[in-house]
């Protein structure tokens, strides 16, 4: 049995307290590997490697930090296929998915790689008379990251490229389920040429977490998983004194209006919803139709769905891949279930799918007719279910995404720019994509949600995260006039 250890000060590390937990492959339904859980005891070792790695590194110049970005940016394109196998094998999405996942975090290395530009501060001179004022972004020591199944590869990037390339030192827990992912990015920066220790992964479970959280020597948390552990993430962390970013659930609505294109419409519900089988916090789940668009667009995605292709994820024909374990996969039928009880319309139903005889695998449902009462409405599901909900009117489209526990993304599409500009305006969600069904921001933007779907007030990745993980200094000084001070500094006299 493969055993996957900690990454702690530039190797691996056995875990050192007794506890372990299994990996599946969920293609197979199968065992592959049991990973570490760390400690209390093995996390405060670990952060402390981390703070006397850290103290070389914040003082290692920015062009310095620049070329180690630049390296590792380099490193994960050229082994993309590698970390692709890594993530489809523990996760099992399909490798296409894999593969943009990788891509999504390789544009946030890129955008690490401009720290120089990043870092800097501002001047002012003559503030007062003789007197110049001038602002510089530091560091915050050892910050940590906990990250989701979901992502096993992105996640971690769009959070360790930034704090790393700002000087800090990063300490990853990753989810258990997949953590391969993790260690083989640890051993691509080791590569890249940054310094041991500046690059850690734990791994663990709650335990981990909380020790985390509650670490003195860890200034700042960033989280990405369901909304009740980033209430608690965020609130245990800031009551420690951390700054903490913890995005949550989300229930992303696309609004499809009568003068959409009813094709690329139905195209974009079908791959945002199933895509990566609906384990991702930006798929989109609710489709609200408007108007007399409901029956055709209903009847065009139905259409679509005996097309996908479900299998194992290392199989290049298929479309979608399993859940992620067989609990999961019993979560989400309960779903099913629940929904045509509460009196949806079942137009597909993912339990009667021709699937693989072994493995996590669930076919796509589509039930129409939802109501916002129903629990397949107001509870983030997580899997290959989509659920339609009928409006009369875009007020009335409007008025039920906003009135939804989350506010993470959001898109409508229509031909008429004035009806996007208007939504834009008016929908409360952190993210929007106009006739752009997923809208994760590129690297340069920053990713983010609203009510429930994010506590802190700062958004992951970009200016956001350089912002996250870099505090401000005010400098205000005033020299004396030249040829004024009395001081020696021994520097050579001429005659």
């Amino acid at each position: 049995m493969i055993r996957i250890a900690h990454w702690i000060g530039g190797g691996e590390v056995a875990g050192a307290s007794g506890r372990v937990g299994p990996v599946f492959n969920p293609a197979a339904g199968e065992q592959t590997a049991e990973v570490a859980l760390a400690s209390a005891a093995e996390v405060g070792h670990a952060v402390a490697v981390a703070k006397e790695a850290g103290k070389a590194w914040r003082a290692t110049s920015l062009s310095r930090r620049s070329a180690v970005m630049f390296k590792f940016r380099e490193l994960l394109a050229a082994r993309e296929g590698e970390l692709a196998a890594i993530i489809t094998s523990e996760h099992g999405k399909v490798l296409a998915d894999a593969a943009g996942e990788i891509a999504r975090g390789l544009e946030n290395a890129e955008f690490a790689t401009g720290i120089p530009h990043l870092m800097k501060g501002s001047y002012s001179e003559q503030a007062a008379t003789g007197v110049d004022v001038y602002s510089i972004r530091q560091p915050l020591g050892v910050v940590a990251g906990i990250t989701p199944f979901n992502f096993p590869a992105m996640v971690p990037l769009w959070m360790c490229a930034t704090a790393i390339a700002a000087g800090n030192a990063f300490v990853l827990k990753p989810s258990e389920k997949d953590p391969s992912a993790s260690i083989f990015l640890a051993r691509l920066w080791r590569e890249a040429g940054l310094p041991d220790g500046v690059f850690t992964v734990v791994n663990g479970d709650v335990e981990a977490v909380d020790a985390l959280l509650t670490h003195p020597d860890i200034a700042a948390v960033s989280f990405v998983g369901s909304t009740p552990v980033a209430r608690h993430v965020y609130e245990t962390g800031t009551a420690h004194g951390k700054r903490v970013q913890a995005l949550g659930g989300a229930k992303n609505h696309m609004v499809v209006l009568p003068d959409a294109e009813l094709d690329a419409a139905a195209d974009a519900a079908v791959s945002a919803a199933y895509g990566s089988a609906g384990e991702r916090c930006m798929a989109v789940s609710v489709v609200v139709a408007v108007g007399d668009v409901a029956d055709p667009l209903v009847d065009a995605i139905a259409a679509r769905l005996p097309k996908l292709k479900i299998g194992a994820g290392a199989d290049p024909e298929s479309q979608m891949g399993p859940l992620i374990t067989a609990e999961h996969r019993e979560r989400v039928t309960g779903y099913i279930e629940a929904g045509a009880r509460s009196g949806a319309t079942v137009v597909a139903d993912g339990r009667d799918a021709d699937l693989p005889a072994h493995g996590y695998f669930l076919g796509v449902t589509l039930l129409d007719n939802v109501t916002p009462d129903m629990a397949v409405y107001t509870d983030e599901i997580f899997g290959p279910v989509l659920c339609v909900l009928r409006a009369r009117t875009y007020a009335e489209a409007v008025e039920l995404i906003n009135n939804n526990e989350y506010g993470n993304g959001t898109a409508i599409f229509t031909r008429d720019g004035g009806a996007a500009r208007r939504f834009q305006f008016d929908v409360a969600a952190g993210m929007v994509g106009v006739n752009v069904p997923i809208p994760v921001p590129v690297a340069y933007y920053s990713f983010g949600g609203w009510k429930a779907s994010l506590f802190g007030d700062t958004h992951m990745y970009g200016p956001d995260g350089i912002h996250f993980y870099t505090r401000t200094k005010v400098v205000t000084s005033r020299w004396p006039d030249p040829g004024t001070s009395t001081v020696d500094l021994g520097f050579p006299q001429t005659r």
